[in-house]
């Protein structure tokens, strides 16, 4: 089992994650991490990939949304991106691109879940919780549950 990785390890570790997929750069900084790589080696090798445009949470941000819209709503992607250490301003303006379509989106999952329109209040609340566990808003919620008698 090797204890330490070598120095020179480490950009080839860094670029072979980002080949896969993006990465913002508090997950590359904390993959580097656990596998042994030194913060004070990391952070100065992350500035380069940034400065050189190869590491980016702004793109990873859009890739990240655009992956996984069709599935949630604005509230839990903002989480999702939270918590893969994207600021605020760039989850704001990602998803500012996408609030069009967020009403859309949140009709298509009930479709696909539900597809037909609920029998009485308990339904419909049960309904209106799935989709709120999807990250959508209230406000979308009511406009997909009051439109649910036209589908």
């Amino acid at each position: 089992m090797k204890s330490t990785p070598e120095p020179g390890e480490l950009r080839e570790r860094a670029l072979r994650l980002l080949a896969r997929r993006e990465h913002s750069r508090f997950e590359l900084t904390r993959k580097l991490g656990l596998a042994g790589f030194a913060h004070d080696d990391i952070d100065p090798l992350l500035d380069e990939f940034e400065e050189k445009n190869w590491l980016s949470d702004r793109r990873f941000a859009e890739s990240w949304v655009a992956d996984h819209r069709a599935r949630a709503g604005s509230v839990k992607l903002a989480h999702d991106l939270r918590q893969r250490g994207v600021s605020d301003g760039i989850i704001s303006d990602v998803l500012s691109d996408n609030r069009d379509s967020e009403l859309d989106r949140a009709r298509d999952v009930w479709q696909r879940k539900f597809g037909t329109r609920p029998n009485d209040a308990a339904e419909k609340a049960r309904q209106m919780r799935f989709l709120q566990s999807r990250g959508f808003t209230l406000e979308v919620i009511r406009r997909v549950a009051d439109n649910a008698n036209d589908a």
